[in-house]
């Protein structure tokens, strides 16, 4: 009877054990798959991520990317602080002349820069995102395209003659979107660009330096308590000039009548640059004459010599 008992416990214990290592061996087995599922999973979760930030960039900012009204804003305020990312860019124009700055002007904000280009110059992605609105506007930037990039940023390039993009169109920094012009309202062919976050224009000139072609950081950190200041101070850096500034344009837009989440400071104003468009027949002698200077004048101050062939819509400097 003992030995019987005994020989019970014996098979029962090796039962156990047995079970043990089997339990053992199928959890060392299971262990590669549950790898490659955690795999499986983080690259599926990468794509969704990488196709949301396609289909919406900025998505963390913006509650929506298919709305094309123009100064879109988000359910989402501004916040007291973000950090944009400005590498990777591509300067929109290689024109280093700053004709108008951001701020008040004429008792209305002009919520850009104005830099001159002229008629067919290729305007360019500033950085990489998503065309959100092609538009034309007759009274305001006329032809213009708004872009919503990665970084949070939503850039706007406006009165150009030509736009070579479509909305919903992704494109890179540096692609060709398009072409310099004098459309909407505007007294002669240059770019209007914008830079806005979550809807608010902020003064491009805190990231873009145009007469040094390159931005001003690798990351530049919109702080809410000492923006006004700071947009103050980038202007009389990175600014117009008194030789560059012509002050006589004026950008609108669908609600451009409302008043900026944040004050731009106010901008100084030196004397005004004209421009000439030329017409079909002119000369420089008769442009010239028109503007009550000699032609040796007019040659020099746009670096051109005398048996230059104008040609209409061709742009001149007049004083």
């Amino acid at each position: 009877m003992i030995k019987i008992v005994k020989t019970t416990l014996i098979l029962a214990v090796m039962s156990l054990m047995t079970t043990s290592m089997q339990a053992q061996d199928l959890l060392a087995r299971q262990a590669p798959v549950d790898k490659k599922l955690k795999k499986v999973d983080s690259v599926e979760l990468n794509r969704l991520i990488y196709q949301e930030m396609l289909d919406n960039p900025a998505s963390d900012l913006y509650d929506e990317f298919d709305n094309i009204s123009t100064h879109y804003r988000a359910n989402n305020p501004l916040p007291d602080e973000a950090k944009i990312d400005l590498r990777g860019f591509c300067m929109p124009t290689p024109s280093r002349l700053i004709t108008s700055n951001f701020g008040a002007r004429w008792g209305r904000q002009h919520k850009g820069l104005d830099i001159k280009v002229y008629i067919g110059d290729t305007i360019r992605a500033a950085f990489s995102g998503k065309v959100r609105v092609v538009k034309y506007e007759a009274k305001g930037y006329g032809k213009y395209v708004v872009i919503r990039h990665y970084n949070g940023l939503e850039t706007y390039y406006g009165h150009m003659s030509k736009q070579l993009v479509t909305e919903n169109q992704e494109v890179r920094a540096g692609d060709p979107i398009g072409l310099g012009g004098n459309t909407g309202r505007s007294t002669g062919s240059h770019l209007h660009f914008e830079t806005r976050l979550c809807g608010v224009a902020l003064n491009p000139a805190l990231m873009f330096d145009f007469r040094n072609q390159d931005v001003t950081g690798d990351f530049y950190t919109f702080r809410r308590s000492s923006y006004a200041a700071e947009s103050a101070q980038a202007t009389r850096l990175r600014g117009a000039n008194a030789s560059t500034n012509n002050g006589g344009r004026l950008e609108t837009a669908e609600d451009d009548d409302t008043e900026m989440a944040i004050a731009a400071p106010e901008a100084s104003f030196a004397p005004e640059v004209h421009f000439h468009k030329v017409k079909k027949g002119e000369t420089l002698q008769t442009i010239a004459r028109k503007h009550g200077m000699s032609i040796d004048a007019l040659c020099k101050l746009n670096r051109i010599g005398k048996n230059i062939r104008l040609v209409p819509g061709q742009i001149l400097k007049y004083n």
